[in-house]
C-alpha cells in the first residue's frame, strides 16, 4: 500500500490515432472461433494491452478482454486498481469474478490501473483526494481519469454497446465510487463494493480516532514478525514509536502518513469519500458486509451519501453475512461459527449483481431497485426494504440497569455506576485464545473469554420472550467518569445463545457489532480535548447498522471495555498525542459507567416488530 512514484512519460497526441488503429486490428485478428468447449478465459476471451492517454498526456495501462465468437454488440465492465489490475503480457490472463451469467452473455471486461500504480505512467496517491469544481482543463484526479478512460473504451474498442458499468472491492471500490463522481454519459451503472471510504472515521486503519494497531502495521514494506503471538509482541514493544523506529523507517510510507496525522485534519478530510459523493448520473449499488472488519463503515456511509445527495438516481444497498470481499466468493454459507444456511455469496452474484448490471448495460434500465436488499443474521434471510433504515423501525432505547441487566424503562436511582481498573499493561485482548494475526471471524467470535474479565462489564437481558429484531444505525450514549483525562470506550452487542443451543454453540455469546471511541475525541475529531479527572462527562458515538434478530430464549447482552487488544493500539490513558507517547507515559485508570436518572448510559437503536 505504499505510495509509489513512477517515472512520468510524455503521450504524443498522435500515437492516440496508431493506438486505436492497431487496437481495432488486434480486436479483428483476435475474433477467431474458440473450441467448442471453452475452459479457460483464453478459450473464451482476447486479451489486448493497450496504454489509454488521460487528459494531461499520462498514459494508464488497461487490459481489455474481449469475447471470442460473440457477434453483436456488448457493454462493458470496468475494475480501477491501485494494487495491480491482473497478470501483465498478452498470455497471461486474469480469472474475472462475479456471477457466470457476465461470461455467457458477452461482457467485455477491462482492467486498470491507476495512475502511478503498477504499469501505469504518472504518481501514485494513495485515495486521491477530489478536485473542487471549476475544473481548469488539465486538472485530474480519479474521476477525470475514469470519465477519460471510458471516453477512449467506447470510441475504440469494437464491438462495445456504448455503456459500461464500473464495479470494485476495497481500494477497487474507492475507485469505483470516485468514478461515478461528474459520471461519463456512457457510465450506467456503478457498484462500489466495501469503498476505503474515510480512513479516520471507521474504515481501516482508525475507527473514531482510534488507531487500529494490526491493519496499520500492514501498511509497510517490512511486515512485522509477531512470532506467532501478537498479543505479546505488540505489548514487549510498547509504544508506536518503537514500532515505528523497528519496522518503518522509510518515510514513503501510509504507517507514516498514520504517525503524521493523529487528529482529523486536512489530509483526512480531503479524503473523506461520501461527503463527495455529488453529481452522480448513474445507477448505484452499493454492497458490504455486515461482519466486515475492513469497511463495513464505508459501504454504509457511501450508500446513505450517495442516495442523499442525488436523489434523481436509482440507488440500493445490499448487505449480506459477509467478512471482507466474501461475496465475490462462491459459497457465503457460513462465517466462523455462524451457518447461515444458504449460498449468500453465489445469490448475490446470480439473483442480485448480475440483474443489476444487466439492466442498465443490455435492458431498459426499467429496474426498480428497493432502497436497500439486506440479510437480516440470526433469523438469516433475504428482505428488502423502501428506504434504510427501515421506516418502521422504531427507535429504542436500551438502558444499562441494576444487576448488569438491560431494560427499555429509564432508571429512576440517583447517580449511580458500575466500574473497573484499566491496566494498559494488561489490555482485554479482541479474541479469545493465541492471537497470531488480525483474523476476519473476530467479528462474530464468541466472547466468553472477555465475559470473564475484571475489566470487562456485561449487562443482559433476560431470555427473550419472543424475537428481537434490531435494524439500523446504533448510537452508544454513555455517561463516564474516569480518574485519568483521556481512555478508550468500546462497547460490543452479543447475542447470548441459550446453554441448550446445539453443538458448541451451546451457550456462545456470538458478536453482533463492536465499536471504540477515543474519549477525547468525544466532541470533536479535530479538536480533541481531555476528560477531567472524576467528571461525569457525556461521550455518544455512532456504531455501525445492524439487522439483526435475537431469537426467543436468546439474550441482549452489552459488554463495555477500555482496551480491544492489539485490534487497537493501547491508550496510555492521559491526553497527549499517543503516536509520540513513551513507555512511562502509559498509566491505570479506574473507569466509571453511570446509569442513574441523570447520567443514564443506553443503547439507541431501532427495533422492528414482527412479521
Amino acid at each position: 500500500m505504499k505510495e509509489s512514484r513512477i517515472a512520468t512519460g510524455i503521450h504524443n497526441p498522435m500515437e492516440t490515432t496508431r493506438i486505436a488503429a492497431c487496437f481495432a486490428a488486434l480486436f479483428v485478428i483476435g475474433s477467431h472461433i474458440a473450441g467448442a468447449r471453452a475452459q479457460t478465459p483464453q478459450d473464451r476471451y482476447t486479451k489486448h494491452e493497450v496504454m489509454i492517454p488521460m487528459r494531461d498526456g499520462i498514459r494508464l495501462y488497461t487490459a481489455v478482454y474481449v469475447p471470442k465468437n460473440r457477434p453483436g454488440k456488448h457493454p462493458i465492465l470496468l475494475e480501477r486498481s491501485g494494487s495491480g489490475a491482473g497478470p501483465s503480457g498478452p498470455e497471461r490472463y486474469r480469472k474475472h469474478r462475479g456471477s457466470p451469467k457476465f461470461d455467457e452473455n458477452g461482457y467485455i471486461f477491462v482492467d486498470q490501473d491507476v495512475r502511478g500504480a503498477s504499469r501505469s505512467e504518472g504518481v501514485f496517491v494513495q485515495d486521491r483526494p477530489q478536485l473542487i469544481n471549476p475544473l481548469k482543463p488539465h486538472d485530474i484526479d480519479e474521476s477525470t481519469d475514469t470519465y477519460d478512460t471510458i471516453d477512449y473504451l467506447i470510441k475504440y474498442v469494437p464491438g462495445n454497446n456504448g455503456r459500461v458499468g464500473l464495479w470494485g472491492i476495497s481500494n477497487r471500490g474507492f475507485y469505483a465510487a470516485v468514478g461515478a463522481i461528474h459520471s461519463h454519459r456512457a457510465l450506467r451503472a456503478v457498484s462500489p463494493q466495501a469503498p476505503a471510504s474515510d480512513w479516520f472515521l471507521g474504515d481501516d486503519f482508525h475507527h473514531n480516532g482510534a488507531l487500529f494497531l494490526m491493519d496499520a502495521a500492514l501498511t509497510g514494506d517490512k511486515d512485522p514478525d509477531t512470532g506467532g503471538d501478537a498479543y505479546r509482541f505488540y505489548l514487549e514493544h510498547g509504544t508506536l514509536s518503537a514500532l515505528t523506529k523497528a519496522y518503518f523507517k522509510e518515510t514513503d510510507t501510509l504507517w507514516n502518513d498514520l504517525m503524521e496525522h493523529s487528529t482529523y485534519d486536512e489530509y483526512w478530510q480531503a479524503r473523506n469519500l461520501p461527503h463527495n459523493m455529488h453529481d452522480v448520473h448513474c445507477a448505484m449499488m452499493t454492497v458490504g458486509g455486515w461482519f466486515d472488519a475492513e469497511d463495513l463503515w464505508g459501504a454504509l456511509h457511501t450508500a446513505r451519501a450517495t442516495a442523499a445527495q442525488n436523489i434523481s438516481i436509482p440507488s440500493m444497498l445490499v448487505m449480506g453475512p459477509w467478512d471482507h470481499g466474501m461475496w465475490a466468493g462462491q459459497t457465503g454459507n457460513r462465517l466462523g461459527d455462524q451457518d447461515f444456511g444458504q449460498l449468500t455469496s453465489a445469490f448475490f452474484q446470480n439473483e442480485i449483481e448480475f440483474p443489476f448490471f444487466d439492466a442498465f448495460l443490455r435492458g431498459n434500465g426499467n429496474l426498480r431497485l428497493p432502497a436497500a436488499r439486506v440479510f437480516e443474521t440470526g433469523a438469516n434471510r433475504w428482505r428488502t426494504f423502501r428506504q434504510w433504515p427501515p421506516r418502521e423501525a422504531k427507535q429504542t432505547n436500551f438502558y444499562l440497569l441494576p444487576g448488569k441487566t438491560i431494560g427499555i424503562t429509564p432508571p429512576t436511582d440517583a447517580d449511580v455506576y458500575d466500574e473497573y481498573v484499566s491496566d494498559p499493561t494488561s489490555p482485554v485482548p479482541y479474541q479469545g485464545g493465541v492471537i497470531r494475526k488480525r483474523t476476519a471471524e473476530y467479528m462474530i467470535d464468541d466472547q466468553r473469554f472477555a465475559a470473564n474479565r475484571k475489566d470487562v462489564l456485561t449487562y443482559q437481558t433476560a431470555p427473550l420472550a419472543s424475537d428481537l429484531t434490531l435494524a439500523g444505525p446504533i448510537t452508544a450514549d454513555l455517561y463516564v467518569s474516569v480518574t485519568a483525562t483521556d481512555a478508550d470506550f468500546v462497547v460490543k452487542i452479543v447475542d447470548g445463545f441459550p446453554d441448550d443451543a446445539r453443538g458448541k454453540l451451546a451457550g456462545y455469546q456470538m458478536l453482533v457489532r463492536a465499536e471504540v471511541l477515543r474519549a477525547k475525541f468525544r466532541n470533536s475529531y479535530s479538536n480533541p480535548a481531555p476528560l477531567t479527572p472524576l467528571k461525569t462527562e457525556h461521550a455518544a458515538y455512532e456504531m455501525p447498522d445492524i439487522f439483526h434478530t435475537f431469537r426467543k430464549g436468546h439474550r441482549l447482552m452489552v459488554q463495555i471495555q477500555s482496551s480491544w487488544f492489539p485490534l487497537v493500539d493501547r491508550n496510555p490513558q492521559q491526553f497527549m498525542d499517543i503516536y509520540k507517547a513513551k513507555p512511562e507515559d502509559f498509566q491505570m485508570a479506574t473507569i466509571h459507567i453511570h446509569r442513574g436518572a441523570l447520567a443514564a448510559s443506553h443503547l439507541r437503536v431501532g427495533v422492528l416488530s414482527p412479521e
